[in-house]
Protein backbone atom coordinates (compact mmCIF):
# COMPACT_ATOMS: atom_id res chain seq x y z
CA UNK A 1 0.00 0.00 0.00
CA UNK A 2 2.62 2.75 1.30
CA UNK A 3 4.78 2.25 -1.95
CA UNK A 4 1.73 2.13 -4.43
CA UNK A 5 0.72 5.35 -2.53
CA UNK A 6 4.43 7.09 -3.48
CA UNK A 7 4.69 6.00 -6.93
CA UNK A 8 1.09 6.38 -7.82
CA UNK A 9 1.74 10.49 -6.78
CA UNK A 10 4.75 10.54 -9.34
CA UNK A 11 7.02 10.73 -6.52
CA UNK A 12 10.14 9.37 -8.12
CA UNK A 13 12.51 11.86 -6.48
CA UNK A 14 11.96 10.47 -2.85
CA UNK A 15 11.66 6.85 -3.84
CA UNK A 16 15.26 7.24 -5.80
CA UNK A 17 16.63 8.59 -2.42
CA UNK A 18 14.86 5.94 0.03
CA UNK A 19 16.28 3.09 -2.37
CA UNK A 20 19.21 4.18 -2.45
CA UNK A 21 19.06 4.37 2.07
CA UNK A 22 17.37 0.56 1.56
CA UNK A 23 20.10 -0.76 -0.81
CA UNK A 24 23.07 0.41 1.79
CA UNK A 25 23.61 -1.90 4.54
CA UNK A 26 23.44 -1.60 8.19
CA UNK A 27 26.05 0.73 8.89
CA UNK A 28 29.21 -0.02 10.08
CA UNK A 29 28.39 -3.61 10.36
CA UNK A 30 30.73 -6.59 8.74
CA UNK A 31 30.19 -10.30 7.61
CA UNK A 32 26.95 -12.64 6.74
CA UNK A 33 24.22 -10.37 6.52
CA UNK A 34 22.10 -13.35 7.56
CA UNK A 35 24.99 -14.54 10.31
CA UNK A 36 23.04 -15.70 13.17
CA UNK A 37 25.77 -14.40 15.60
CA UNK A 38 25.33 -10.65 14.42
CA UNK A 39 21.82 -11.07 15.97
CA UNK A 40 23.35 -12.76 19.25
CA UNK A 41 25.66 -9.79 19.94
CA UNK A 42 23.20 -7.09 19.13
CA UNK A 43 20.40 -9.08 21.82
CA UNK A 44 23.33 -9.48 24.39
CA UNK A 45 24.28 -5.68 23.74
CA UNK A 46 20.88 -4.25 23.96
CA UNK A 47 20.92 -6.68 27.45
CA UNK A 48 24.33 -5.01 28.67
CA UNK A 49 23.28 -1.38 27.72
CA UNK A 50 20.02 -1.81 29.63
CA UNK A 51 22.80 -2.47 32.68
CA UNK A 52 25.15 -0.47 31.91
CA UNK A 53 24.15 2.07 29.84
CA UNK A 54 25.45 2.79 26.03
CA UNK A 55 27.85 5.74 26.96
CA UNK A 56 29.65 3.99 29.58
CA UNK A 57 30.31 0.93 27.79
CA UNK A 58 33.09 -0.35 25.47
CA UNK A 59 33.30 -2.96 23.05
CA UNK A 60 35.67 -4.40 25.40
CA UNK A 61 33.59 -4.47 28.09
CA UNK A 62 31.36 -5.94 25.90
CA UNK A 63 32.76 -8.41 24.83
CA UNK A 64 33.72 -10.01 27.83
CA UNK A 65 30.20 -9.44 28.85
CA UNK A 66 28.91 -11.62 26.39
CA UNK A 67 31.80 -13.87 26.50
CA UNK A 68 33.37 -13.14 22.54
CA UNK A 69 36.77 -11.57 22.09
CA UNK A 70 37.00 -8.55 20.93
CA UNK A 71 38.56 -9.51 17.60
CA UNK A 72 35.50 -11.48 17.06
CA UNK A 73 32.64 -8.45 17.44
CA UNK A 74 34.45 -6.47 15.04
CA UNK A 75 34.17 -9.33 12.77
CA UNK A 76 30.63 -8.27 12.51
CA UNK A 77 30.65 -4.42 14.01
CA UNK A 78 33.64 -1.98 13.12
CA UNK A 79 32.59 -0.17 16.44
CA UNK A 80 30.69 0.04 19.23
CA UNK A 81 28.46 2.73 17.04
CA UNK A 82 27.69 0.39 14.87
CA UNK A 83 26.11 -2.34 17.40
CA UNK A 84 24.08 0.77 18.64
CA UNK A 85 23.44 1.75 15.35
CA UNK A 86 21.78 -1.98 14.62
CA UNK A 87 19.74 -1.90 17.73
CA UNK A 88 18.49 2.22 17.23
CA UNK A 89 17.14 0.66 13.34
CA UNK A 90 15.33 -1.94 15.18
CA UNK A 91 13.54 0.42 17.38
CA UNK A 92 12.72 2.98 14.40
CA UNK A 93 11.83 0.51 12.53
CA UNK A 94 8.54 -0.40 15.25
CA UNK A 95 7.81 3.34 14.41
CA UNK A 96 7.44 3.38 10.37
CA UNK A 97 5.71 -0.19 11.18
CA UNK A 98 3.15 1.53 13.22
CA UNK A 99 2.79 4.65 10.50
CA UNK A 100 2.02 2.04 7.83
CA UNK A 101 -0.48 0.19 10.14
CA UNK A 102 -2.00 3.42 10.81
CA UNK A 103 -2.07 4.75 7.59
CA UNK A 104 -3.97 1.38 6.46
CA UNK A 105 -6.55 2.34 8.18
CA UNK A 106 -7.08 5.33 7.35
CA UNK A 107 -9.26 6.62 3.94
CA UNK A 108 -8.58 10.43 3.46
CA UNK A 109 -5.40 12.33 3.16
CA UNK A 110 -6.47 14.62 6.44
CA UNK A 111 -6.92 11.47 8.19
CA UNK A 112 -3.19 9.76 7.42
CA UNK A 113 -1.40 12.53 8.64
CA UNK A 114 -3.18 13.40 11.81
CA UNK A 115 -2.96 9.41 12.37
CA UNK A 116 0.87 9.74 11.33
CA UNK A 117 1.93 12.10 13.17
CA UNK A 118 -0.44 10.98 16.15
CA UNK A 119 1.26 7.68 15.65
CA UNK A 120 4.98 8.62 15.98
CA UNK A 121 5.12 10.60 18.96
CA UNK A 122 3.03 7.82 20.50
CA UNK A 123 5.55 5.48 19.66
CA UNK A 124 8.63 7.55 20.33
CA UNK A 125 7.69 8.50 23.38
CA UNK A 126 7.00 5.07 24.22
CA UNK A 127 10.44 4.15 22.87
CA UNK A 128 12.20 6.63 24.42
CA UNK A 129 10.98 7.02 27.81
CA UNK A 130 9.72 3.53 28.70
CA UNK A 131 13.62 2.66 28.45
CA UNK A 132 16.46 4.33 29.60
CA UNK A 133 18.82 2.76 27.85
CA UNK A 134 16.47 3.22 24.26
CA UNK A 135 16.62 6.43 25.26
CA UNK A 136 20.22 6.97 25.52
CA UNK A 137 20.76 5.37 22.29
CA UNK A 138 18.35 7.34 20.26
CA UNK A 139 19.76 10.46 22.14
CA UNK A 140 23.44 9.67 20.53
CA UNK A 141 21.52 8.63 17.59
CA UNK A 142 20.34 12.31 16.58
CA UNK A 143 22.96 14.08 18.74
CA UNK A 144 25.39 12.70 16.28
CA UNK A 145 23.22 12.13 12.93
CA UNK A 146 23.53 8.11 12.75
CA UNK A 147 23.01 6.79 9.57
CA UNK A 148 19.95 5.10 11.55
CA UNK A 149 18.51 8.33 12.35
CA UNK A 150 18.97 9.75 8.79
CA UNK A 151 17.25 6.91 7.50
CA UNK A 152 14.41 7.17 9.72
CA UNK A 153 14.04 10.83 9.18
CA UNK A 154 14.11 10.44 4.99
CA UNK A 155 11.73 7.43 5.52
CA UNK A 156 9.19 9.27 6.85
CA UNK A 157 9.79 12.93 4.64
CA UNK A 158 8.70 9.86 2.23
CA UNK A 159 5.72 8.82 3.80
CA UNK A 160 4.69 12.70 4.40
CA UNK A 161 4.97 13.90 0.67
CA UNK A 162 3.01 10.62 -0.77
CA UNK A 163 0.16 11.71 1.99
CA UNK A 164 0.59 15.53 1.00
CA UNK A 165 0.10 14.57 -2.82
CA UNK A 166 -2.97 12.14 -2.06
CA UNK A 167 -3.87 15.41 -0.33
CA UNK A 168 -4.00 17.66 -3.15
CA UNK A 169 -5.00 15.23 -5.67
CA UNK A 170 -8.10 14.67 -3.65
CA UNK A 171 -8.44 18.76 -3.40
CA UNK A 172 -7.92 18.49 0.25
CA UNK A 173 -4.58 20.44 0.09
CA UNK A 174 -3.20 23.42 -1.84
CA UNK A 175 -1.14 22.99 -4.15
CA UNK A 176 0.59 26.15 -4.79
CA UNK A 177 3.51 25.39 -2.20
CA UNK A 178 6.69 23.07 -3.45
CA UNK A 179 5.77 19.71 -2.07
CA UNK A 180 9.52 18.94 -0.81
CA UNK A 181 9.31 22.97 0.62
CA UNK A 182 6.27 21.71 2.26
CA UNK A 183 7.60 18.64 3.32
CA UNK A 184 10.73 20.33 4.76
CA UNK A 185 8.69 22.50 7.11
CA UNK A 186 6.49 20.05 8.32
CA UNK A 187 8.98 17.84 9.64
CA UNK A 188 10.80 20.93 11.19
CA UNK A 189 7.72 21.96 12.91
CA UNK A 190 6.99 18.58 14.15
CA UNK A 191 10.32 17.57 15.66
CA UNK A 192 9.54 18.33 19.55
CA UNK A 193 7.34 15.60 19.19
CA UNK A 194 9.35 13.48 16.57
CA UNK A 195 13.02 14.36 18.04
CA UNK A 196 13.60 12.19 21.13
CA UNK A 197 16.00 14.62 22.34
CA UNK A 198 13.51 17.90 22.16
CA UNK A 199 10.67 15.17 23.41
CA UNK A 200 11.75 15.25 26.76
CA UNK A 201 11.48 18.68 27.25
CA UNK A 202 7.53 18.30 25.71
CA UNK A 203 6.02 15.07 27.40
CA UNK A 204 3.48 17.66 29.09
CA UNK A 205 2.50 18.74 25.64
CA UNK A 206 1.43 15.07 24.72
CA UNK A 207 -0.86 14.35 23.27
CA UNK A 208 -2.20 17.87 23.60
CA UNK A 209 0.30 19.94 22.11
CA UNK A 210 0.83 17.14 19.08
CA UNK A 211 -2.73 17.64 17.81
CA UNK A 212 -2.52 21.15 17.97
CA UNK A 213 0.77 21.46 16.18
CA UNK A 214 -1.13 18.60 13.43
CA UNK A 215 -4.30 20.89 13.47
CA UNK A 216 -2.21 24.24 12.58
CA UNK A 217 -0.33 22.12 10.10
CA UNK A 218 -3.66 20.98 8.36
CA UNK A 219 -5.24 24.54 8.76
CA UNK A 220 -1.86 25.42 6.28
CA UNK A 221 -2.57 22.87 3.96
CA UNK A 222 -5.78 23.83 3.49
CA UNK A 223 -7.11 24.59 -0.45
Amino acid sequence: MYWSLVVNAGLSNYVGRMSDLNATPGAGQRGPADHNIRDQIIEAADDHFSRYGYGKTTVADLAKAIGFSKAYIYKFFESKQAIGEAICSRCLGTVTSAVYEALAESKSATEKLRRMLRTITQKTTEIAFQDERLYEIAAYSCAEMWPSATAYMEEVSVILAGIIQEGRTSGEFERKTPLDEAVRAIMQVYQPFMNPVMLQYNLDAVPDGANEVTSLVLRSLAP
